[in-house]
């Protein structure tokens, strides 16, 4: 259960309820959103993130987008994210539990679970087959997607947001990563 309010649309009120209109005019209300929607503020620096993910898949391509996401979410442990990668992915007719990757998809999927591991150690060796992909504003275009995605992992899961409807058939499919167990027991 969610540590917030999650708005509903008969008790949001001003900017919050100019902005649910707009998201249920769409169809586009997710438990996140929900969530957001306690400030108008917050939710418009988080909505940020289309921005982000429309640059990003002129960029790479939705397929390595959805990857990428993908591997950021399930390596910060985000159970809301992942269950939507999770289901992205098999859109895409792939089986999320076993992904084999080509060698740019591998490249973007290391550099995604590096940021998230440790950003300040991602190594040379890493970028410098990054940038046979790609060059520095196709760069600027990951890495900054990588922000905001580890972003929303973090919202969604300090707040613990409650997993919308239409991922419960997936929710088995999440398994929370287990790389932060072995930072405990060195500590």
């Amino acid at each position: 259960m969610a540590r917030i309010k999650l708005v509903e649309l008969e008790e949001a009120t001003g900017a919050e309820k100019e902005r649910y209109d707009e998201l249920a005019g769409r169809n586009a209300v997710t438990n996140m959103k929900k969530g957001l929607l306690n400030d108008a503020a917050t939710y418009d620096a988080y909505m940020g993130w289309y921005t982000s993910w429309q640059r990003l898949v002129e960029v790479v391509g939705e397929k390595d987008a959805i990857l990428y996401a993908h591997a950021i979410s399930t390596t910060n442990s985000c159970q809301l994210c992942s269950l939507f990668f999770i289901s992205d992915v098999k859109g895409l007719g792939l089986d999320p539990a076993n992904l084999n990757y080509d060698e740019r998809e591998e490249v973007l999927t290391e550099l995604g679970r590096s940021i998230v591991k440790d950003p300040t150690a991602v190594s040379d060796e890493l970028f410098e087959k990054l940038r046979t992909f790609f060059d520095d504003k196709e760069i600027v275009v990951i890495v900054g997607f990588a922000g905001q995605m580890i972003a929303t992992n973090n919202f969604n899961s300090v707040l613990q947001i409650d997993v919308d409807k239409r991922l419960l058939p997936i929710i088995d499919e999440f398994k929370p990563a287990t790389w932060r167990d072995n930072l405990k027991q060195e500590n």
